[in-house]
C-alpha cells in the first residue's frame, strides 16, 4: 500500500489543488481502510503517515511559501484536516501523525 501510494507521485501533481487529491486518492484509501483495517489496525498508521507525508511535499513543491520549510507546511496541513476533516480518509479518523 505504501508502495502504490508512492508510485501515484503526489508531489508532481502540484498543478491540482487538494480538493482534487482528495476525489483521486481517497476512494482508494477507503477500500484499503474498509478492507485491511478491520483485520490489521496497526499496518494502517504507517499508510495514514505515508499519505500524509505525501501531501505534506506536495505542499511544498505546489507553494513556494512552503519550499525548504516542512514544519510551516505541515503546520498548514494541520489547520486543514482540522478544519475539513472529511477530505481525507485519515484525518476523518483523526490521525494527524506526520512523522516517519
Amino acid at each position: 500500500m505504501r508502495q502504490t501510494i508512492r508510485t501515484w507521485r503526489i508531489q508532481l501533481k502540484s498543478e491540482k489543488t487538494l480538493e482534487d487529491l482528495s476525489k483521486m486518492f481517497n476512494p482508494v484509501l477507503r477500500g484499503w481502510v474498509n478492507y485491511y483495517g478491520r483485520y490489521y489496525k496497526a499496518e494502517m498508521h504507517s499508510v495514514y503517515r505515508r499519505m500524509n507525508r505525501a501531501l505534506m511535499n506536495w505542499a511544498m513543491r505546489k507553494y513556494k511559501r512552503f519550499s525548504k520549510r516542512r514544519k510551516r507546511a505541515l503546520d498548514w496541513l494541520s489547520q486543514i484536516a482540522k478544519r475539513e476533516p472529511a477530505l481525507f480518509v485519515q484525518w476523518e479518523k483523526n490521525y494527524l501523525s506526520w512523522a516517519g
